[in-house]
């Protein structure tokens, strides 16, 4: 390395020392020193550097607009390639428009020089960027420092840690603050499970991430758990109460240690924090007073958590109970007539299809596959006679078969359900509905049926006429698609017809195989996933196709009507 390169790395290096420590003039004198052997040198990367520094200095001091300046600046980094150059040319951008409130372009600049970073960081800025980063983030002013300030760090961990609920993430963002705040190697945030006597963390920084769980009486968090007190230790392999063990598994060398209980407003003890290894001698009093201040704010944090946790456990069983009890509903119909088993959850399968394609959000698509699931449990009130007829029924029969929408909607009203889920009734009971408004039972039309509903009665009909019955075996896909066609604006809705027929053939394909122990072959899909309802439709009603219409069609029959050789994979 030249003396001239030497010295434009020294300055350069002492200035961003200065800015770091927000003495900008002093940035700025020595900034210059190194833009002068720069340009006499014709050192591309250093003028690049310099330029971009200057830029940001003039405007931090002044508010002066030398963006022109950090455009050539950005130029000639792109220009020399040089990782270093880049690197500031992105944080100085990022800095910019952090100050500008410009937030979520300051968030992509400062991305890009972490990823430079990991290629190249030879003054050291990773861990200013990843401040910047977690200042953004969490709302934080530009104006803020990133050196350590326990009052700054307080802050952060406390702005950190508010708005998280998720018990394992919230151990990490802890741990992780607590470390940057104590200005040391490690951290492992303990919580004290009393049921089991036990504690653990997911999460211990500088080792892979995994759940540690050990009695509660033993190692040194076990001991401040137990005895409530703080050990500050100088010296870990001189302290009896440290076991090296550790650090022979692991291949690490711990030197200081602070250990302290984590209380709750109560003043139980919940928890433990252990810091490892103080990055600059040993952890002292003002350390273990940052650390209690820390777990004021960590302990409130930790408990809401483990109370969220619980609520959204009770709240997946309550969930879970209820998709049982649905399914048990459903599965009864089923087993009263063995040809139809099956027909609800096809119908919930065809409105997925039709939900994706309209877009809906998981919630509503949720509630709908729920609607689904229920939308014929009326027929439990249905008489055999009349459910398993094989024939064609009478006007009696056909009035009391009817009398199945009335009987669904009486039955879920009288589940206890959220009012988020009471559309779940009115789109189950609303599926025989039409669109022109004379369906059953209760001759709504137009939009004053559900959305659901709607869909519903597309995949219900669709469903009903793609599969065998007592009376008949499935239609042709020729008659299918001309019915539901034809139903556009009388029964059904027309937007949701077209939207149905613009479905790809291989998922239409996979639900109707989807009570089959057939699967549709790769090579298949390919061309099916290429193809819609459409499609099939305009083939089946064209008296000449050509070579790849014809293959195709023939190929969604093959399908369609289970025809199926030995070849075929199961």
């Amino acid at each position: 390395m030249t003396v001239e390169v030497s010295d434009i790395k020294r300055y350069i290096k002492d200035g961003l020392n200065f800015i770091e420590n927000k003495d900008y003039h002093c940035a700025k004198n020595v900034v210059n020193q190194a833009f002068e052997i720069a340009q006499k040198t014709n050192n591309i990367s250093g003028i690049s550097i310099c330029l971009n520094l200057n830029a940001f200095l003039n405007y931090s001091i002044d508010g002066s607009d030398n963006f022109s300046t950090m455009e050539d600046g950005a130029f000639m980094a792109e220009k020399s390639q040089n990782i270093t150059a880049l690197l500031i040319s992105e944080l100085v951008r990022g800095n910019v428009n952090f100050a500008e409130n410009n937030k979520e372009i300051a968030l992509i600049h400062y991305n890009n020089a972490l990823k430079l970073s990991a290629k190249e960081d030879e003054y050291s800025l990773a861990d200013l960027i990843n401040t910047r980063i977690k200042q953004l983030q969490n709302g934080m002013d530009y104006s803020l420092p990133t050196q350590t300030d326990p009052l700054v760090s307080l802050v952060k961990i406390s702005r950190s840690i508010t708005a998280l609920t998720d018990i394992d993430e919230l151990l990490k963002v802890i741990a992780e603050e607590t470390r940057n705040a104590m200005q040391a190697d490690r951290c492992t945030v303990f919580l004290w499970d009393k049921d089991s006597n036990e504690l653990w963390s997911k999460v211990a920084l500088g080792v892979e991430n995994k759940e540690i769980r050990f009695p509660a009486d033993k190692g040194l968090a076990g001991y401040v758990v137990q005895t409530g007190e703080t050990l500050n230790i100088t010296d870990a392999y001189s302290d009896s109460r440290f076991n090296p063990e550790v650090d022979k598994n692991t291949g690490y060398r711990t030197k200081t240690i602070l250990c302290m209980p984590i209380m709750n407003n109560n003043h139980e003890i919940i928890g433990a924090f252990q810091v490892l290894n103080k990055i600059d001698g040993i952890f002292t009093k003002n350390d273990e007073d940052l650390l209690i201040a820390i777990g004021g704010s960590a302990s409130i944090a930790l408990e809401n958590a483990q109370l969220f946790d619980q609520q959204l456990q009770m709240y997946r069983e309550q969930k879970l109970l209820f998709e049982s009890f649905i399914d048990t509903l459903a599965t009864s119909v089923d087993a009263r007539d063995k040809i139809t088993a099956g027909h609800s959850t096809r119908v919930k399968l065809y409105s997925s299809l039709i939900a994706d394609e309209l877009g809906l959000s998981p919630k509503d698509k949720n509630l709908l596959e729920k609607a689904a699931t229920l939308h014929d449990i009326g027929k439990i009130g249905i008489r055999d006679s009349v459910l398993q007829k094989e024939g064609k029924l009478t006007d009696e029969e056909y009035k009391h078969i009817q009398e199945h929408v009335r009987i669904t909607h009486n039955i879920l009203n009288r589940l206890y359900m959220s009012p988020d889920f009471r559309i779940i009734t009115e789109m189950a009971s609303s599926h025989h509905e039409k669109y022109d408004g004379s369906g059953y039972y209760r001759h709504l039309k137009g939009e004053e049926i559900t959305l659901g509903g709607r869909i519903l009665a597309v995949a219900d009909v669709f469903d009903a006429i793609t599969s065998k019955r007592h009376y008949r075996d499935k239609m042709p896909i020729k008659n299918v698609l001309g019915i539901i066609s034809d139903g556009a604006g009388s029964h059904f809705d027309p937007n949701l017809v077209d939207t149905f027929l613009k479905t790809p053939l291989d998922k239409v394909t996979n639900v109707l195989l989807s009570d089959t122990q057939h699967q549709i072959l790769p090579e298949d899909k390919q061309i099916l996933e290429t193809h819609n309802l459409y499609d099939i439709k305009n083939y089946t009603c064209s008296e000449q196709l050509s070579e790849e219409e014809q293959k195709t069609l023939d190929l969604f029959n093959k399908y369609y009507l289970n025809q199926f050789g030995g070849n075929d994979e199961a």
